[in-house]
């Protein structure tokens, strides 16, 4: 890799991870801003609620003020006038002072300081109430110059005047409070501005960076969308040419191995044919052996005999069994090698029919062993060649016979189902199944997996996945040992000639 792309991707690599940073940074931080302004706004709340109770304090204690103002004024109107509404409105004015006092009491349960002044204001105005009590009650009984002497005393006064200054003492002590919070209320809400504004720039700036973000991948994004295109176009001409070039090589193999093949079973047809004559010269040499026996027995020895009787027979066996299997292995290469040069001609493929022409095809068979066979109705239908997908799944559902677990009822499944422009079919088995480290062995040529108790040479599977592979397709299983196989075959809807395609 040129230095100067290796330097470009470390730097690609950093700027993303100070951008993921610096993200996650702004966020925390708004998130932060957002709880810090949360809490100015609850703590002003809290606030605004203590001034309004300020207030209140200060309009209980006004309330309490006019009442003894109204109280003192009735008592002398009352002794001036001696008017019975003057004295039911001191009478009035009078049950109101307690009420008032319990409610400067309960608003100020929260100031040790206001309840000593309550307190005092309390003994004041017990005082008071009976000094006024007296006064009201000496001019209803007629004795209006006394209570008059008793008005001019100056112990009334001096109650009346301590009353006013313990009522100015406690609205000087609110209104020391009210200014503390008013002033932490002011305090509050520059903070909380402040927050506001200190989100609104990191606001900004967060937009800011995540526009530049944006527009700076945007441009990086157009130019590997130009650069892949232009690779696309590469990529697909040289997939033509790499294409093409494999279809030759694969034809020049597949002509190599017919001639091969072809080549070899001229051989081949000597050696099984000498190997014939062999055997008939033995079956004369046997017989002249017996008829030497009978006529001069001292003639023969024991090796003699060993090797005309058993050696030569055994030797003849071994040859004519080799050849047979040589003749096999020969005839499948040219059947491959034929299968491979045959032209596929796609035509729509009725998949329920195809498949109960297989199974039927095979019924003998499942008779015999007693296999249940269920075919899933509904089978996606194939545009694709008829042979070829008829020997890829009579190929797999032939194995699925051949290899069931004699100990167990045989049961095979036949399913399938679209996925787009694709068909997945399975064939389910409750077999013998395969040990997974042999799941791709079983598709190569002349290689076989478990038990050796079935007839055949390992090419049926590597001949389904070679026709699977020139449909479009592929070839899986899914099994293990004692559970039986899944083979799935994925095929295309509709097939497409590669060199149509390259074409």
């Amino acid at each position: 890799m040129p230095n100067s792309l290796r330097q470009k991707i470390v730097s690609d690599r950093w700027f993303n991870r100070l951008v993921v940073v610096a993200f996650a940074l702004g966020f925390l931080a708004l998130m932060g801003a957002g709880f810090a302004a949360t809490q100015a706004i609850l703590q002003n709340q809290d606030q605004t609620r203590w001034v309004n109770h300020t207030y209140q304090v200060e309009r209980s204690i006004s309330r309490y003020r006019v009442l003894v103002e109204r109280l003192e004024a009735a008592r002398r109107g009352y002794l001036l006038r001696r008017e019975h509404g003057l004295s039911r409105t001191f009478t009035q004015t009078a049950n109101q002072i307690g009420p008032a006092l319990d409610e400067m009491r309960r608003l100020s349960d929260d100031n040790p300081r206001q309840q000593a002044n309550i307190e005092a204001l309390t003994a004041l105005t017990e005082a008071h109430m009976n000094t006024l009590g007296k006064s009201v009650a000496l001019v209803s009984a007629g004795k209006r110059d006394e209570a008059i002497a008793s008005f001019n005393e100056g112990a009334s006064l001096d109650l009346i005047r301590a009353i006013r200054t313990g009522a100015d003492r406690m609205l000087v002590e609110e209104d020391r409070l009210l200014k503390i919070r008013n002033a932490e209320q002011r305090e509050t809400l520059i903070r909380f501005f402040v927050i506001l504004a200190g989100s609104g720039v990191l606001l900004v700036v967060v937009a800011g960076s995540s526009i530049y973000v944006i527009i700076r991948y945007t441009k990086d994004l157009t130019r590997s969308r130009d650069a892949l295109t232009k690779l696309n176009e590469n990529l697909e001409n040289a997939v033509r040419e790499r294409t093409g070039d494999l279809q030759r090589a694969n034809e020049e193999i597949q002509r190599f191995a017919y001639i091969v093949s072809h080549d070899l079973r001229s051989p081949l047809v000597n050696v099984m044919g000498f190997t014939a004559e062999l055997e008939a010269a033995s079956k004369r040499l046997s017989t002249m052996m017996d008829r030497v026996e009978e006529q001069a027995p001292d003639m023969i020895d024991a090796d003699d005999r060993l090797a005309a009787r058993e050696d030569l027979p055994e030797a003849i066996g071994f040859i004519r069994t080799s050849t047979q299997k040589m003749d096999r292995l020969i005839n499948a290469i040219l059947r491959l090698s034929r299968e491979g040069r045959r032209p596929i001609t796609p035509e729509r493929l009725d998949m329920d029919a195809l498949m109960a022409s297989v199974v039927g095809t095979l019924r003998h068979r499942i008779d015999e062993l007693g296999i249940e066979v269920r075919v899933a109705p509904g089978l996606p239908g194939l545009t694709s060649d008829r042979l070829a997908v008829e020997q890829v799944m009579s190929n797999i559902v032939e194995n699925a016979i051949k290899y069931l677990d004699p100990s167990r009822p045989g049961r095979i499944e036949i399913r399938g189902q679209r996925n787009g422009p694709r068909a997945t079919f399975a064939i389910i088995d409750n077999g013998r199944g395969i040990d997974p480290k042999d799941h791709e062995r079983i598709f190569d040529l002349f290689r076989r997996s478990g038990k050796q108790d079935q007839p055949g040479e390992g090419i049926g599977l590597a001949h389904t996945r070679a026709l699977a592979y020139r449909l479009g397709g592929t070839i899986s299983v899914e099994s293990e040992l004692g559970k039986g196989a899944a083979f799935r075959i994925n095929l295309p809807i509709h097939y497409v000639d590669d060199q149509k395609a390259v074409a």
